[in-house]
């Protein structure tokens, strides 16, 4: 086990080439992109770490602002600017680093990205809702569930037009970060980085890449626009068939548009 000694954090490292760092989802850990660890090192020198309160890396009281804790984890592993390749959460994350730090960033992919300030619709904040009176009532299964039906299943399949094993290594993970917040959530205060991060998407000059599923939720594509249109010369791209998280549900798909993506980069 690797731990961070500036944050704390786990994370890994393997392969060779120019740096990738792999920004997981919140209803995730590192783990979701178990596929990508076996395809993208053979070109890349790729990292990919635990948020806290996700995985291997705890959630302790006090205030934490997880921008901060990946700028901190760049820094200490000094791979130079790095492409981040963010998923839901995770490009949330990497747009705030992108503003707050562009010397650490050369290229980014947004997956099914969040933006802080965005107004979601009443399908998912009943979720969010459905989820924390679950949470409240100690009925982690059911937390799960909610989260599974919601942003793998998506709004138009139910739970057997979806891959078992997916469910299932989502449902995982997911279980494993309410058990962490229910651990050490209590006194701890997450924090962003950029407060207005939604106000300054056009100061992200890097090589952008929008990714969406097919049947995500109708905010993950209103954003998805939105990231296309204010980010210059960012590219979108949909992946079909899949919801929230792509990377898992057809990662060759992923994978061929991720890694043509950072080839063009490079070669330019």
């Amino acid at each position: 086990m690797i731990t961070s000694q500036q944050t704390g954090l786990y994370y890994e490292v393997v392969g060779e080439g120019s740096p990738v760092v792999l920004v997981h989802a919140g209803i995730a850990d590192s783990r979701m992109w178990d596929p990508q660890w076996v395809t993208f090192p053979r070109s890349h020198r790729v990292v990919r770490y635990d948020m806290r309160g996700f995985g291997r890396s705890p959630l302790a009281p006090g205030r934490y602002a997880p921008p901060a804790d990946l700028i901190g984890l760049l820094e200490e592993l000094a791979l130079g600017p790095v492409a981040l390749v963010g998923a839901s959460m995770g490009g949330g994350i990497s747009l705030q680093v992108a503003v707050a730090r562009p010397d650490l960033v050369a290229a980014l992919v947004l997956v099914g990205s969040g933006v802080r300030g965005h107004e979601w619709s009443e399908y998912v904040t009943r979720s969010w809702a459905e989820e924390e009176a679950a949470f409240e009532r100690g009925d982690l299964d059911a937390a799960v569930e909610v989260n599974l039906r919601t942003w793998v299943d998506g709004p138009d399949r139910s739970p057997d037009d979806v891959d078992p094993e997916v469910r299932q290594k989502v449902g995982e993970m997911q279980r494993r970060a309410l058990e962490l917040y229910a651990e050490g959530g209590a006194g701890a205060e997450e924090e962003a980085l950029v407060l207005d991060i939604g106000n300054r998407l056009g100061e992200i000059s890097v090589p952008t890449l929008v990714l969406v599923g097919e049947l995500d939720v109708a905010d993950m594509h209103t954003v998805a626009d939105r990231l296309e249109q204010e980010i210059l010369g960012a590219r979108r791209a949909t992946i079909e068939g899949v919801a929230h998280i792509p990377s898992l549900e057809r990662p060759g798909e992923f994978d061929e548009l991720v890694l043509g993506f950072l080839a063009d980069v490079e070669a330019a």
